[in-house]
């Protein structure tokens, strides 16, 4: 493995870490509610739940970010190495895992992990490990 030191950005990874962090926090502190976005998701389109509109706006605001990142610099290039079918297969096996999880990375891993909750971390340790598994295979097994 080989660092690539010229496009190495720690500062805007820590910046982001710190103000994803600062997000769940503030969520859970003004509204009580834990900030995992499948369950977020879930409970928008589900009728009658309350806190729609914090919900909402919580949502609106991971659409929302990348534009306004992009007044002020450019946008890192988005590319995928599969096709169509390997993305919405990847899709829906990732929807698949938050629903039998009962939660996805940003509810375990982020709010989770900081609550100390055993749960989350096993959860956490199954996503991280089912990626690891996941890669290797497709890397070094299958041929990709």
């Amino acid at each position: 493995m080989v660092i690539d030191w010229a496009h190495f950005t720690p500062w805007t990874a820590l910046a982001g870490g710190a103000l994803i962090g600062l997000a769940a926090s503030l969520f859970v502190v003004l509204n009580g509610r834990i900030a995992g976005i499948s369950g977020l998701l879930g409970s928008l389109l589900q009728r009658g739940t309350d806190g729609r509109d914090e919900k909402a706006l919580f949502l609106l605001g991971l659409l929302a970010a990348p534009l306004l990142w992009s007044l002020f610099g450019a946008l890192p290039e988005i590319e995928f190495q599969t096709g169509w079918p390997g993305l919405a297969i990847a899709g829906l096996l990732v929807g698949l895992g938050t629903r039998y999880g009962s939660g996805c990375t940003s509810g375990h891993g982020v709010c989770g992990i900081s609550r100390l909750s055993p749960r989350s971390l096993v959860a956490t340790l199954a996503f991280m490990a089912s990626g690891f598994a996941t890669v290797f295979v497709l890397r070094h097994l299958w041929g990709g």
